[in-house]
């Protein structure tokens, strides 16, 4: 499907979230270029965006062609794992942002097409990455404990989309997603993060009806929920507090979704759960004041090249319709769009397709941590999940509105802010 085709989505809704992403007396020129254009459609704006990361990815592994076209980039200061666990992290990570919007029914729109062709491609994907006979099989069983990292993404991919890319699957792939997860348990995480990756397979094996390994899920809600919860919205990653955006990548949406999932086990997930979920709307309501009048944000501490996937929380209460009383939906859409438009420019994508390492451009891989590679910049769709919000829906279609930032710099009233207990 050809860009201008995709840009021609839904006709007017949004139009005019471009004058609103610029502060008083700004002029569209003051943003960079762009290898997407915007046309004042934001939601074919967002669909343009996740298509060019998406279809790199997707349309070769389809054709189990993916290891082979695109080789595996890996940071300047890459440690000693096998690159290979880069394909399963771009193609979790990926459709981790993705699922919402898969899941979404069939349509003859042009969005509906690429949607569906999107989806089968990466239903495919599932089948060629657990296949060992598939020269795309993914790297499951190396010594790397990245993989568990990955799987964790993956399996919220299943977790957020089970009709649209767990159920479709045979009955083979499914048992060798299962033997694969399970495999995983032999992976001990570290006390941080990643105590919910382990939660996160072992949740979603619960939720297909497995023996989970109860225990882990356990361990890491209650580290979070009791011990690394340090007020106002804010959780610390382990048991020292680093400014960085990892409540945005994995901590909220993760804990959330691990306590939503157990549920029906009973105990006390459900009054966790709903603790959770406050906590995550609180730290929404900090994300959507990060933007600033011109739409950029704070970029601070570890793997700062995961870029627009920081907001992930806001995106995810956007996409339930649980944004905090004093946001509106035409603001945050309208901020998350600006944020995109400064980060999505013509040499944030490599000639090969793939996303490079960075923030912005082509001059940042310094910013790579020792374990980043091509593969970690797909997280990046965990800001994408409105997309899961039909075109009809009023985030899409209300009018687009000042961000927070945007009121205070313009000497408008907006709301005041204050600590909240949870």
């Amino acid at each position: 499907m050809k860009r201008r085709s995709v840009l021609k989505l839904l006709g007017g809704a949004g139009v005019g979230a471009l004058t609103a992403s610029l502060p008083m007396g700004a002029k569209a020129g003051v943003l960079p270029d762009e290898s997407i254009s915007y046309t004042g459609n934001d939601r074919a704006y967002w669909v343009s965006i996740l298509s060019k990361m998406a279809t790199p990815i997707l349309d070769n592994i389809s054709k189990q062609q993916w290891r082979k076209k695109m080789p595996m980039e890996v940071s300047p200061t890459f440690d000693s794992r096998d690159p290979g666990v880069g394909y399963l992290e771009a193609f979790g990570r990926l459709l981790a942002g993705m699922a919402p919007w898969l899941a979404l029914a069939d349509d003859s729109t042009e969005e509906g097409k690429l949607r569906k062709k999107l989806r089968d491609q990466a239903l495919l994907g599932i089948q060629y990455g657990v296949d060992p006979k598939s020269p795309d099989y993914f790297t499951w069983r190396g010594p790397s404990s990245q993989t568990l990292v990955d799987a964790a993404h993956l399996a919220l991919a299943f977790l957020r989309a089970p009709k649209a890319l767990w159920e479709p699957l045979d009955q083979v792939t499914k048992k060798r997603v299962v033997e694969e997860f399970k495999l995983l348990r032999k992976i001990k995480p570290n006390e941080s993060n990643w105590l919910l990756f382990a939660a996160m397979t072992e949740t979603f094996l619960y939720s297909a009806g497995e023996e989970c390994a109860r225990e882990k899920i356990d361990y890491a809600v209650n580290k979070f929920d009791q011990e690394w919860y340090v007020g106002d919205g804010w959780y610390s990653d382990g048991a020292r507090f680093s400014f960085d955006h990892y409540n945005g990548y994995v901590i909220h949406c993760m804990q959330v979704e691990s306590l939503r999932h157990n549920i029906s086990a009973g105990g006390k997930y459900k009054e966790m759960y709903e603790r959770a979920y406050k906590r995550m709307q609180r730290y929404a309501h900090h994300l959507e004041r990060m933007i600033s009048p011109e739409g950029h944000y704070v970029v601070v501490g570890r793997s700062s090249t995961y870029k627009n996937a920081a907001f992930q929380p806001l995106a995810a209460v956007a996409l339930e319709d649980k944004l905090p009383e004093d946001i509106s939906k035409g603001q945050v859409r309208a901020a998350l769009t600006a944020v995109l438009r400064h980060i999505y420019i013509d040499k944030t994508f490599a000639p090969s397709g793939w996303l490079r390492m960075g923030v912005v451009g082509d001059q940042q891989s310094n910013l790579a941590d020792y374990y980043t590679n091509a593969g970690s910049m797909y997280v990046a769709s965990l800001s994408f999940l409105p997309l899961g919000l039909p075109a009809t829906d009023e985030f899409w279609t209300c009018a687009p509105q000042k961000w927070t930032s945007q009121k205070c710099w313009n000497a408008e009233q907006f709301p005041k802010d204050y600590y909240v207990s949870y």
